[in-house]
């Protein structure tokens, strides 16, 4: 039985990086999609659901909840989220968190920022596709936060944490795998990246492909080493 109802769509990253770990971990909810693409985020009705009009959301009882890192926190202090995603080894989860803040302001804010000018944008008539001068600035502010999480991050070890995969290398690769809407091939200049992120895909089958079929389809890119 559900316990919880969880508001997503599958074209925000942060919603295909949960509803991945809600997946892998079992975890019994309600689906309750919303679709951007209509702009149901904006409805009144949904304004009761999230009062930031944003996805994912999380309803539990009569407790509405947004931003997905305070619910992979809400539901592990709740007993509802997998330990092996999310540790409650006190050093380790702080490494989880460690990576879930600097992202926000790192991979996230490099590859959103691609990825809505280089692609969304344009394609919904908002703003005309950028210039090459302004592309390569894009790419330049993008893959500085790349290099970072290559050489900071998985510098030694196969996952941004350690050895094992956690909810934070599901954030990041798909975060990163939104650039391939743009056509961009994280592989050409971070083979480091490339490759953890085909252990990610690896790991989390067969809900992460599931999560990014539209990607793989409309960028016509398949993930590296891809066996599809």
């Amino acid at each position: 039985m559900a316990k919880f109802k969880y508001y997503y769509d599958l074209m925000s990253q942060p919603s295909r990086a949960l509803w991945i770990a809600l997946r892998l971990g079992k975890i019994p909810y309600e689906d309750c999609p919303v679709a951007l693409r209509k702009s149901e985020q904006l409805k009144p009705e949904y304004q009761q659901i999230n009062r930031f009009q944003k996805v994912p959301a999380l309803v539990d009882g009569d407790f509405h909840l947004g931003e997905s890192v305070a619910i992979v926190r809400y539901l592990a202090d709740k007993g509802q989220f997998s330990e092996q995603l999310y540790p409650k080894a006190l050093e380790q989860r702080a490494r989880v968190d460690e990576f879930l803040e600097w992202q926000h302001l790192g991979v996230r804010l490099g590859c959103a920022t691609y990825f809505l000018d280089m692609w969304l944008l344009p394609m919904n008539g908002i703003k005309p596709k950028p210039s090459a001068e302004k592309a390569a600035i894009l790419s330049k502010n993008m893959e500085s936060q790349l290099k970072i999480l290559e050489e900071i991050w998985l510098k030694d070890t196969p996952f941004v944490v350690d050895n094992k995969m956690t909810v934070a290398d599901l954030f990041g690769a798909c975060e990163v795998e939104q650039t391939k809407l743009a056509h961009y091939d994280v592989g050409k200049k971070f083979p480091k990246i490339a490759e953890w992120m085909q252990r990610v895909r690896e790991q989390a089958s067969p809900h992460y492909d599931a999560a990014h079929e539209f990607i793989y389809k409309k960028s016509g890119m398949k993930p590296s080493n891809s066996k599809l």
